[in-house]
């Protein structure tokens, strides 16, 4: 039998919308996509999870039809079921190692994650201290020891592992920049690919659990580390992030209509810009819209910009298809709605009109030679193939850096030349008790990688506080 395929909005109606694309499995098709998995003995999907989750069990469950058992046990590991089910790379990992996927299709076990995840939601159930709860439930070990850890940053990293420690029984808060906590989560992934409704369950979940969650504080500006201290909190973990936006560093980059991919998507996400004026915050769309890189978050803007209005959007990357960073699904989900591909060209100039608005760029042709570093073969440019395109608006999504803000209030703190933050095995910092994981220690990586930090990081603090 072969892997159930997942229903997805037609693409003609979903570039008229910000709608979820990917529509789930019904329950007659998650039964059948459970009963593909052979029940390996040596599970070597597991192998493949950051974040450890029993993967045969909770499909065996699905199997019985025992939902909420397969969703303790999904929860046992993983506060963000719902979230990994949409944006983890399964298929860089627990996929790709199953067994039948040296002969054929993997289980679709990210599409089963998110099956168990969705059955909960659709119940409609309210967190709240249920009696019907399984002693080894999370909800019976509220600040069993009454130690007190304060979590920086409310991302993949932060929640989980505030709610690995909550459920060790710490007393943990969660302090979040922003005025919604969820991080990435909330700003940066489109609602088409997750939905602000499903990050809020999962952040009801992780209160549920015992874990506080305190908005509007900028750490090292609202409150120091040292500040904490004083107030009774005895372990720090830092996941702050990678929030600084990388540019091109070529001529014109500072004309108006040139955003950073940070920039494009927080407006469109977190602050809703895609309801506007239903929500004050205005974003400009012109016709033509290029887009600088061909990671996921290249994919997310262009496909954000098609929906804003934009007539005609083009990728525009320096390598081939090949060697694009951007999950497949996404790259194929962004050629069905009509994204162009300008691929093997890179901006070395943009224009723009006397009134300082980009109207289009300078592109010049490679051509691929030896690997780099990366392992990807290096873009070698073409003498004599310069060209333009007409561009009212470009989004430079090349990548991002390490947020330098609280690194800067602590001297003690051992930082990288590239500023992110260096750490022991433990995930230690150069300051006792101070941990750190996700973005702000390896650099723009992916959700899941950075909550196998976070939850690496939730073992170290126990280590530490318990010795």
């Amino acid at each position: 039998m072969t892997k159930i395929k997942m229903r997805e909005q037609d693409p003609a109606e979903r570039v008229k919308n910000f709608n979820e694309v990917a529509m789930g499995l019904s329950e007659e098709d998650a039964v059948a996509e459970a009963k593909r998995c052979l029940q390996c003995k040596k599970a070597l999907c597991m192998s493949g999870c950051p974040v450890e989750i029993d993967i045969p069990a909770f499909i065996k469950d699905i199997v019985e039809g025992k939902y909420e058992k397969a969703l303790f046990k999904i929860r046992e590991k993983n506060s963000l079921p719902a979230v990994c089910g949409r944006v983890c790379p399964q298929e860089d990992q627990c996929e790709k190692a199953c067994v039948l996927s040296k002969k054929g299709a993997p289980i679709g076990i990210g599409y089963l994650e998110r099956f168990v995840a969705d059955w909960e939601l659709k119940k409609k159930r309210e967190y709240v201290a249920h009696t019907d709860l399984p002693k080894e439930s999370p909800a019976h070990k509220k600040h069993a020891h009454g130690k007190k850890v304060a979590v920086i940053g409310s991302g993949p990293a932060g929640l989980t592992c505030a709610g690995d420690l909550a459920n060790m029984g710490y007393d943990v808060t969660v302090f979040e920049s922003l005025h919604k906590p969820g991080g990435v989560l909330m700003y940066g992934i489109p609602e088409f690919r997750l939905p602000k409704a499903i990050v809020e369950a999962e952040m009801n979940y992780v209160k549920h659990i015992g874990v506080k969650l305190e908005v509007n504080f900028l750490a090292g500006k609202t409150g120091t580390i040292d500040e904490l201290r004083e107030q009774g909190f005895k372990a720090f973990f830092v996941g702050i992030g990678a929030g600084l936006p990388y540019f091109l560093g070529v001529e014109g980059e500072n004309l108006n209509g040139i955003y950073s991919a940070n920039e494009f998507l927080t407006r469109t996400n977190l602050m809703k810009a895609y309801l506007f004026p239903e929500y004050d915050t205005p974003i400009r769309v012109g016709e033509r819209v290029g887009v600088v890189g061909a990671g996921n978050v290249a994919m997310d803007s262009a496909r954000c910009a098609l929906r804003l209005g934009a007539k005609e959007v083009s990728i525009i990357y320096r390598r081939s298809e090949q060697e694009m960073p951007a999950r497949r699904e996404e790259i194929i989900r962004a050629k069905e709605e009509g994204i162009r591909f300008e691929l093997l060209t890179n901006p070395t100039k943009f224009f723009g009109d006397e009134k300082g608005w980009v109207k289009g760029a300078e592109l010049l042709r490679n051509e691929l030679g030896a690997p780099d570093a990366s392992g990807r073969r290096r873009p070698v440019p073409i003498k004599g193939s310069e060209f333009r395109m007409k561009l009212d608006t470009v989004i430079i999504a090349v990548g991002q850096g390490s947020n330098p803000l609280l690194p800067a209030t602590l001297p003690d703190l051992k930082v990288t030349d590239d500023g992110t933050i260096v750490c022991n095995d433990d995930l230690m910092t150069s300051i006792p008790g101070v941990f750190a994981g996700g973005d702000i220690v390896t650099g723009a990586a992916t959700v899941i990688s950075a909550m196998g930090m976070g939850k690496k990081a939730a073992r170290s603090i126990d280590k530490y506080l318990m010795s």
